[in-house]
């Protein structure tokens, strides 16, 4: 019941897929090569919502993962969980997309695209209830954006009731790895923004922060990054695997969590992040998660949240908590710094509570927040983006796969259309709403005089 089907998509996406499904496996007490290893039932009482249960108790992971090179497949393979996956869920091309948005979405990823469509109607088929769809993938470079923009396209034509959510690694400030990643960004927020129902946003600078700042990792690698995305994944789906207080599903928090269609990227946090050092030095508790998961530096992605304000917040719970506790410290919270909540959204934090804490932990949190504080890196692009393209530079390698320049003036006003709507939201008070009425009454008023003199005239 309401399962979930991952796609991992480009390098970004399988590697961050790999962490998750590491955590996954570990929190429902499941062996490498997918068969049930803990004592606790309630572990496998709904351990659907991420695997397919095979003959003889095996778990198979419900996933596809697409690459245009084999590279990062084949290592998954030869992996300790390269036994865990079906074979056939993993597709990959042999010429790679060359950090181009149109290879990925044009030429290479469209020939790999029946195949993939082929396994994910195959996975669906054989769901009770599918809750969603969840991606992974980057948008700086030529798979995880192009081929990403679409199977996003495709499958919200395949599924338009179904959910869908992905874990987009945005490019950072400080870290860039591709000189064309502005085209690339812009092309796949351009999507992103008319398919996606909730996007996560994540980025390596924000990450690497956290490892060397608050875990005190000297020199973070990518697999550190990965798997503080990795508990955020799992984080934002627990309510489904778990039983709980207060649940949430995919759906309810995407009720909550966006007000406005186009405005779905949502910033994510974790608590309580510390040092290995300093972990048997405190006891957590849950005014602790609280201050720590509103706190900018344990925000994952790179824009700090006190540049803008919160649409929503949802902050999601794990372990022996109370919820009247969590409702009570979040309820203070929001009333000390009302400020940093837009008013005309009374009760803006979505609250759930799950009793099953991660794997080595008592409590633990997950928070996301709508803040508008995100068109930061919107913006960021944008500046990039126009800077490039005024003197088209680079566009011919796009132009060449069958790309017409009209799609990045559209994808480019659409991001600046964005921005500028975060921006309105940010600035409107509550009193704006009550000019429309006082107006909108006395439009009425003047109707009705109107009505009332014609009745006259024909007597």
């Amino acid at each position: 019941m309401r399962e979930i089907l991952t796609l991992q998509i480009g390098q970004c996406g399988n590697q961050i897929g790999l962490e998750f499904w590491k955590n996954i496996v570990q929190e429902h007490g499941i062996d490498n090569e997918g068969f049930y290893r803990g004592s606790n039932p309630v572990q496998t009482e709904r351990a659907n919502v991420y695997f397919t249960e095979a003959p003889g108790g095996r778990h198979v992971p419900r996933v596809v993962a697409v690459d245009l090179e084999p590279g990062v497949l084949d290592g998954i393979r030869a992996s300790p969980l390269g036994n865990l996956f079906r074979p056939e869920s993993m597709l990959c091309a042999q010429s790679g997309a060359g950090n181009n948005w149109a290879k990925g979405f044009y030429t290479e990823g469209a020939e790999l695209l029946d195949s993939v469509l082929d396994i994910v109607r195959h996975d669906v088929e054989a769901c009770d209830l599918l809750s969603g769809f969840q991606i992974c993938h980057s948008i700086g470079g030529g798979t995880g954006s192009g081929l990403g923009s679409l199977m996003l396209q495709k499958i919200r034509e395949e599924y338009p009731d179904r959910m869908l959510s992905t874990f987009t690694v945005m490019p950072s400030a400080a870290v860039s790895d591709t000189v064309v990643e502005p085209y690339n960004s812009v092309l796949a927020l351009h999507h992103l923004i008319e398919n996606a129902d909730m996007t996560f946003c994540l980025d390596n600078e924000a990450l690497s922060n956290i490892c060397i700042d608050v875990l005190k990792i000297k020199s973070p690698v990518h697999k550190d990054l990965n798997t503080l995305v990795a508990k955020v994944m799992s984080g934002v789906t627990t309510s489904l695997r778990f039983p709980g207080q207060l649940n949430a599903d995919m759906r309810k928090l995407a009720v909550n969590m966006v007000p406005f269609p186009r405005l779905h990227f949502l910033m994510s946090g974790l608590a309580p992040l510390t040092s290995a050092a300093t972990v048997g030095y405190r006891q957590i508790t849950v005014p602790d998660l609280c201050q720590q998961m509103y706190g900018p530096q344990n925000m994952l992605v790179n824009c700090d949240p006190r540049h803008g304000r919160y649409l929503t917040c949802a902050a999601m719970f794990r372990g022996r908590v109370s919820v009247k506790e969590c409702e009570d410290t979040v309820l203070a919270y929001a009333d000390k710094h009302s400020s940093a909540f837009i008013e005309w959204i009374p009760n803006s934090t979505q609250i759930a509570v799950c009793d099953v804490p991660p794997a080595g932990m008592d409590i633990a949190a997950t928070f996301l927040g709508n803040n508008t504080a995100i068109q930061e890196s919107f913006r960021r692009i944008a500046d990039q983006f126009s800077r490039i393209f005024r003197r088209k530079a680079f566009i011919h390698w796009f132009t060449d796969e069958g790309m017409d320049e009209m799609e990045f003036t559209e994808a480019e006003s659409n991001i600046n259309d964005l921005v500028n709507e975060y921006q309105q939201y940010q600035d409107a008070a509550v009193d704006d709403g009550m000019l429309y009425e006082d107006e909108g009454a006395a439009y009425e008023g003047d109707a009705a005089g109107g009505y009332a003199e014609q009745d006259a005239v024909v007597e």
